[in-house]
């Protein structure tokens, strides 16, 4: 079986199981988030040995062939093209086909949300350059950083480096097969998550005539960015064999994994793998551009924030919004889609939180109204977040020459 079938029907049983389970049981309730957390970790295992050892080894190769800077300015482009793109899609979607306005409710208490940016960036000095390394598997950043410089320090002198490069392009190796192999199990791991999933969205049934416009919207437009716009901005931007049916082909995996769990670093052992094996892109750019990209890349999530954000002012005043607020909220999203690095598991919601708090004007807690489906804008944000960063990946390899066709039915 494909991983991505394997995945399917992984879903697929979790979440018949939530749907019989009784809803509205607490103990269940706190078994399937223990379970759903435990397989969360199985996921993120291999994720931080993985990054170091490629990360290391993709920059040193590509400072040995000059097209170190030359790809990150790459993917520093894409990245904030296709961070515009989602978020003006999200907004103009938002304006012309406006989502219908949500009760108002108790709020209820302000809960204590923050980016950690001062914090973010200190951490990724921290005074012992090893301390990088002994990572939850949360914020990955740091760990990108020491890989970086490691990388850069084995070009110093070859002949006295050849040993550890070496070391480290084995090491590189073993945990990628390593991270296969948890990739390949990952199909039980996301019966609990699918199971979970779909208890919590039992649990907010009633409240569907409510939510239910916000739920529809989201779903429609995520579908249209991630497999219409993307598969056809490909055409724009690569002009030799761009096979966008492939890149749609090759992210189911990585989008249930997304979907089910709500993490980005969840996904990013099986985002690699099918980069390899099913697109043929070589390790020195995956190696370099998804750590990154699922670090500070997350316009997925902030696009879900700015839709709500939208509704929510919507559903507190008739008086509507006018273009200056429009841009004003796009360009605070745009931000927030590059700090959102510590926030792998609820990025959407982090991004929702901090545009009320930002956007002020008595809408502070605004974002408590859409607390009920809270997981399900996580969900949807992480979705787009790893559509976004297969197609950045995928034509960033394209555009370098660092891609190999393969047969779609050799796709794992």
């Amino acid at each position: 079986m494909t991983i991505w079938s394997k995945l399917l029907v992984g879903a697929a049983l979790g979440a018949t199981l939530g749907f019989f389970l009784p809803n509205g049981n607490q103990a269940i309730g706190e078994a399937l988030e223990w379970l759903a957390n435990f397989a969360i970790s199985v996921g993120r295992y291999t994720v931080v040995p993985m990054i170091v050892f490629s990360l290391c080894i993709a920059v040193y190769e590509l400072r040995r062939e000059g097209g170190f800077l030359s790809m990150l300015l790459r993917c520093f482009i894409l990245v904030v093209i296709s961070a515009a793109l989602v978020i003006g899609v999200g907004l103009a979607a938002s304006i012309l086909f406006p989502p219908a306005r949500i009760p108002i409710t108790q709020n209820g208490q302000i809960e204590n949300i923050s980016l950690y940016t001062l914090q973010n960036i200190v951490d990724i000095f921290p005074s012992n350059m090893f301390s990088a390394l002994m990572s939850d598997g949360v914020y990955l950043f740091p760990i990108c950083v020491f890989s970086l410089f490691m990388g850069l320090g084995l070009s110093y002198d070859r002949n006295f480096t050849k040993p550890v490069i070496s070391l480290v392009d084995s090491l590189s190796r073993i945990f990628y097969h390593i991270a296969s192999f948890f990739s390949e199990v990952l199909g039980v791991a996301i019966v609990a998550l699918s199971a979970y999933w779909t208890f919590r969205w039992r649990g907010v049934e009633r409240l569907l005539p409510e939510f239910g416009s916000l739920i529809i919207f989201l779903i429609v437009t995520s579908i249209l960015i991630g497999f219409v716009i993307f598969p056809l901005l490909l055409y724009v931007i690569v002009k030799d064999k761009p096979r966008p049916w492939a890149l749609v082909y090759s992210s189911i995996s990585s989008a249930l994994c997304a979907f089910f769990s709500g993490d980005i670093n969840f996904t990013l052992p099986v985002i690699l793998k099918h980069m390899k094996e099913s697109l043929g892109v070589r390790r020195r750019v995956t190696a370099i551009t998804m750590p990154l990209l699922v670090t500070i890349s997350r316009a997925g999530s902030a696009m879900v924030a700015t839709v709500s954000l939208i509704v929510v002012i919507k559903s507190y005043s008739s008086l509507g919004i006018t273009t200056i607020d429009i841009v004003s909220i796009g360009v605070r999203a745009l931000i927030i889609s590059f700090l959102l690095a510590r926030h792998p598991g609820d990025g959407a919601w982090a991004a929702l939180a901090t545009l009320c708090m930002d956007y002020g004007r008595g809408f502070e807690a605004g974002y408590l109204i859409l607390k009920p489906i809270a997981f399900y804008l996580v969900a949807i944000g992480a979705f787009l977040d790893v559509m976004i960063a297969n197609f950045v990946v995928y034509t960033i390899a394209k555009i370098s020459r660092l891609q190999e066709d393969k047969a779609i039915q050799s796709f794992i």
